[in-house]
């Protein structure tokens, strides 16, 4: 079984129920080949940096997914010909990549503590 991440850019002016309809059917496929999807994540609408199939806007899903290579050809297949789709594009990730989260912000250097001195010199009134 390998990682994958595919990126599907459906039309934006389809309905909701469209856009979960070809979901399911390439999840259902992928699985029924004996892969696993682990996250679906909708970005929801976006607008693109240039002009696509004369559309400016699109509705933008990412799969992470873990399977074997043909099972994922056939989702590539599937995905290919859907006339909801406007673009995909399926990527098989590093194994040390795979499964990991969004990275976490750095955070914020602590200050160090200010030492105070074992000896302090005071001036003497002589």
């Amino acid at each position: 079984m390998r990682p994958y991440e595919v990126m599907i850019i459906f039309d934006a002016g389809l309905e909701e129920d469209s856009i979960r309809a070809v979901l399911n059917r390439t999840t259902e496929i992928l699985g029924s080949k004996g892969g696993k999807v682990v996250r679906v994540d909708r970005w929801g609408k976006r607008r693109f940096a240039y002009e696509l199939r004369h559309r400016h806007e699109g509705y933008y899903v990412l799969v992470e997914a873990t399977s074997e290579p043909d099972a994922m050809a056939e989702m590539d297949r599937v995905l290919s010909l859907a006339d909801e789709v406007v673009r995909h594009k399926v990527i098989r990730l590093p194994d040390g990549v795979a499964g990991r989260g969004p990275r976490p912000a750095p955070a914020a250097p602590e200050p160090e503590p200010v030492a105070a001195s074992a000896t302090t010199t005071e001036p003497t009134g002589a």
